[in-house]
């Protein structure tokens, strides 16, 4: 009876927690190289920082690699050479509070300005004598990869638990991947590509830099004769790692990954809350059930908090970049083109949206004690000696059939038919209530941004639910609301190339706001030098 409750961990299970133990956290420096700052400055960074980040919808693990990047080109636009400019970088991450006062130092200064350097030769050696698009390919390749490397530098923690667990769940599912007419290396680099989309939530930025020091190495530990070596085979490099994040074949992976990721969360999360006594728990199915069933009843709780707080980040995204400008357009373009405003539709163009998201997002569904116990058994599997579970195939992207022009040609006149259904309907109804064209078109403007962005939040309470089940009435669903997605899809990804509010905050206000936040810093120091010489 012992016996049947006993785990035996697997090679994999015990070298995650191997690596797990053998992390360093990050060493503070001491008080004569720590960097510090004025903590008056500091607030009102902070403040313009949150306010900065309202207006760019970014998941807020990836904030802080932004900020860098919005750090570097400005600093970099202002001194292209860069020298010195590591301090300064580091200055304005504290400034705004990414990181505790004093926690950054000398040796970080060190660190990244040679980094900079690195970069800055290698801009050199790519760029130069190149077309324009091809040198804003290349500058913003290497600036993905100098920005996600400097963020590992300056939180190394975070980095080796992320880069262990997304090893595990690598090693874990790598064999139960076949794919026909692919060599085992091409395989796996698109299984990294769809684990790093999916559980790491990575932007193309650190998608670009993971698979690049999966293949080479991190620019801090080439030389400069390497580099020298390796900046001739950096174009072709970088094109064959933007081929791998295009491939069909992530997409297909992805799909199967994000069915398999539920139970990968909750055992990580274990590991996370419960490490002091983790090889306890994993070892016994009685302690693992307690711990499972505990930690998924209290992840199901957290949905409902993090559904409205995405809710609330959305909307004012939404609010801040799409639907002021919009509604800043309908009241002139109407009195322009009709000689008068419709109040009413304006009004029902602000209120609607939030309210249609508020509808799509209050009924969701919490999973059960049944989603629960299939994680529970799909965690065994996972961590137990038994290498079935890893090696038996479950994933085999189907071979393209010989498709039916025919066939093709009736389903693209149906699918276009559901655009003409949807968009009728609404038409009909808005004329009915005396919308003129403007006013209709930032109506479904409005209506598909917004149901787009309900659509991914509601993708949230999916996150942990082992088997999605559809309803009976999804297909018909899915026929008058495929057509609004598409079009939210398309609305807030190409037109947030044309967000006025980044350029704002990016063009004409951050570089005087943080030069004068350079000039208050100096002018405080100042003063407690001289404070400090009286006394």
């Amino acid at each position: 009876m012992v016996e049947d409750n006993k785990i035996i961990l697997s090679e994999y299970s015990s070298a995650l927690l191997s690596a797990l133990r053998d992390i360093k956290g990050k060493t503070r420096p001491d008080d004569m190289s720590a960097l510090s700052v004025s903590q008056t400055v500091s607030f009102f960074a902070l403040v313009y920082e949150k306010v900065r980040n309202a207006v760019e919808f970014r998941e807020d693990h990836l904030v802080l690699r932004a900020a860098i990047e919005r750090i570097l080109k400005r600093r970099l636009s202002i001194n292209p050479e860069g020298k010195g400019e590591a301090e300064n970088i580091l200055r304005e991450l504290l400034w705004a509070r990414y990181f505790d006062n004093s926690s950054l130092g000398g040796e970080d200064v060190i660190r990244i300005q040679s980094l900079l350097d690195k970069f800055l030769f290698l801009k050199k050696k790519l760029v130069v004598g190149r077309e324009s698009s091809t040198q804003a390919y290349l500058n913003q390749f290497l600036i993905d990869i100098l920005t996600c490397e400097i963020e590992e530098i300056l939180k190394p923690e975070s980095a080796q638990k992320l880069s262990n667990l997304t090893f595990f769940i690598f090693q874990v599912l790598r064999r139960k991947i076949k794919i026909e007419g692919l060599k085992d290396d091409q395989k796996d680099a698109f299984f990294l590509v769809s684990i790093e989309k999916v559980f790491g939530k990575s932007d193309l930025a650190y998608i670009h830099y993971h698979l690049f020091i999966t293949f080479y190495k991190t620019l801090e530990s080439y030389s400069k004769d390497e580099l020298e070596k390796l900046s001739h085979k950096l174009p072709s490099i970088f094109k064959k790692i933007d081929e791998m994040t295009k491939s069909p074949y992530v997409d297909s992976l992805t799909k199967f990954t994000r069915k398999q990721l539920p139970p990968f969360l909750i055992l990580f999360d274990i590991i996370k809350n419960k490490f002091d006594q983790i090889e306890g728990i994993l070892t016994n199915k009685d302690k693992l059930w307690t711990e499972v069933d505990e930690t998924c009843r209290s992840k199901y709780q957290q949905m409902g908090t993090k559904v409205r707080n995405l809710a609330v980040r959305s909307f004012i995204y939404i609010l801040l970049t799409k639907m002021v400008f919009a509604l800043i357009l309908e009241f002139p373009l109407s009195k322009y083109f009709y000689g008068q405003a419709d109040y009413q539709s304006i009004l029902i163009n602000t209120l609607f949206p939030p309210l249609l998201m508020i509808v799509i997002l209050i009924f969701f569904k919490v999973p059960g004690e049944s989603n629960t116990k299939k994680i529970y058994d799909r965690i065994i599997e996972i961590i137990d000696d038994d290498k079935s579970f890893e090696t038996k195939v479950a994933f085999v992207p189907k071979k393209e059939q010989h498709k039916k022009p025919l066939l093709i040609f009736g389903f693209t006149v149906f699918y276009s038919l559901t655009f003409f259904v949807t968009l009728s309907i609404i038409y009909e109804f808005l004329l009915t209530l005396n919308f003129n064209l403007i006013s209709q078109i930032i109506f479904i403007f409005f209506v598909s941004v917004v149901t787009f962005f309900s659509y991914r939040i509601r993708q949230v309470t999916k996150e942990l639910t082992l088997e999605v089940k559809e309803s009976i009435l999804t297909p018909v669903a899915d026929f008058f609301f495929m057509p609004i997605l598409s079009l939210g899809k398309f609305f807030s990804q190409e037109m947030s190339k044309l967000n006025f509010f980044i350029f704002i905050f990016d063009f004409i206000i951050e570089a005087p706001f943080k030069l004068l936040f350079e000039v208050v810093e100096e002018w405080i120091n100042f003063v407690r030098k001289r404070k400090e010489e009286i006394i």
